[in-house]
């Protein structure tokens, strides 16, 4: 007799490193889903902000990022270095999963309750205070 649990379950996304993610995983705290690129200023300035953020609150929130311009393989994985990332960037386009639009304007950040409704789209550059702001409205 041959058992599957959720752990045998395709995932979701995956990231730049090739790690799987499953929707159930990010929708159970806030997810704050940023969008970004090398060849924007305001994403680069913003990145540290993001970087604390996730390491000071994993235990409430999941941040993934985005690269707008979707590399793929050495490319996406050299862009996040070079971008000093710290999360998970996911690795293709999650719109139609969460169902939102690809942005128009850069940096862009998507924030979903526990559960995944969306409760607020965030546009230029974030700081741990602006998102704190939103998720203690909510």
């Amino acid at each position: 007799m041959f058992v599957c649990l959720s752990g045998c379950s395709k995932p979701d996304f995956t990231d730049t490193n090739g790690a799987g993610l499953y929707m159930e995983d990010l929708q159970s705290k806030w997810l704050v889903m940023n969008y970004w690129a090398t060849w924007c200023g305001p994403c680069i300035a913003e990145i540290p902000e993001l970087n604390e953020l996730a390491k000071k609150e994993s235990e409430h929130l999941n941040l993934v990022g985005i690269n707008y311009d979707q590399p793929i393989g050495e490319e996406a994985s050299r862009q996040v270095s070079k971008m000093k990332i710290d999360f998970p960037v996911l690795a293709g386009d999650p719109t139609e999963a969460f169902q939102i639009s690809v942005p128009l304007v850069l940096p862009t950040t998507f924030i979903f309750a526990p559960g995944g409704e969306l409760v607020a789209t965030l546009t230029g550059p974030q700081t741990q205070d602006s998102i704190k702001a939103v998720l203690q409205s909510k």
